[in-house]
């Protein structure tokens, strides 16, 4: 891409990164909140953890998959035109 402007290549990046952090978050949520929700609906037998544990740590991975998305949209707003 030579003769490019330095935004363009800057904005790919940016939209990589953004693009990284929201798959990461879906795969938190997936695994952390929602596997365990399915464990518990279906009856497949789990490690022994309390229905309080359960539901905390699938909260947690919820909102931290969140915070993630919310990070890859913030990191948009770099984007240049």
């Amino acid at each position: 891409m030579r003769g490019a402007p330095m935004f363009l290549i800057a904005n790919e990046r940016t939209k990589l990164t953004a693009n990284w952090l929201n798959a990461l978050a879906t795969a938190i949520i997936a695994a952390g909140a929602f596997a365990p929700m399915a464990v518990s609906i279906y009856g497949v037998p789990h490690p022994g953890l309390s229905w309080l544990l359960l539901s905390l740590l699938s909260a947690t991975c919820f909102a931290f998959g969140v915070f993630l998305h919310v990070l890859g949209r913030l990191a948009l707003r770099r984007l240049r035109e």
